[in-house]
């Protein structure tokens, strides 16, 4: 009977070529999702308070139109004008005109405010708006 020499086989290798290739896919993954998670995040925006609001599945590509307190308009993590603000909600609506917008206005800004934005949003055509709010405390 003959057996296998195992002092001439040679080690199983790691191979780092595959290993690598999934680290920089994870890593790609996080960047994205920390980029789209950004725009959610101004601090200064405190959203009122409904018993009625529940949380809903969240789409790819939702604009986030904040409205701070001194009436300034942050649309996704930028500064805009309201002109600014139409010319680019128009461009976003010819290329899609199903376009989710999402409307996050403090607590303490002054509806008028929230009005000339929501104002805006309709010129440019976009139908569909959701308003964002918090579930209220205690």
């Amino acid at each position: 009977m003959k057996f296998r020499d195992t002092s001439s086989q040679q080690g199983a290798e790691l191979e780092l070529a595959p290993m690598i290739d999934v680290v920089f896919l994870l890593l790609i993954f996080f960047i994205v999702t920390w980029q789209f998670a950004r725009f959610e995040r101004d601090m200064d925006i405190s959203v009122p308070s409904a018993e009625e609001a529940q949380n809903t599945d969240r789409q790819t590509g939702e604009i986030v139109v904040n409205v701070r307190e001194d009436g300034s308009i942050i649309l996704n993590g930028r500064n805009v004008t309201k002109t600014e603000l139409l010319a680019k909600l128009q461009s976003i609506y010819e290329a899609y005109p199903d376009q989710a917008v999402i409307l996050r206005g403090s607590s303490d800004a002054d509806f008028q405010s929230i009005m000339n934005v929501l104002d805006q949003i309709k010129k440019a055509g976009i139908w569909n708006v959701a308003f964002a709010t918090t579930s209220p405390q205690g």
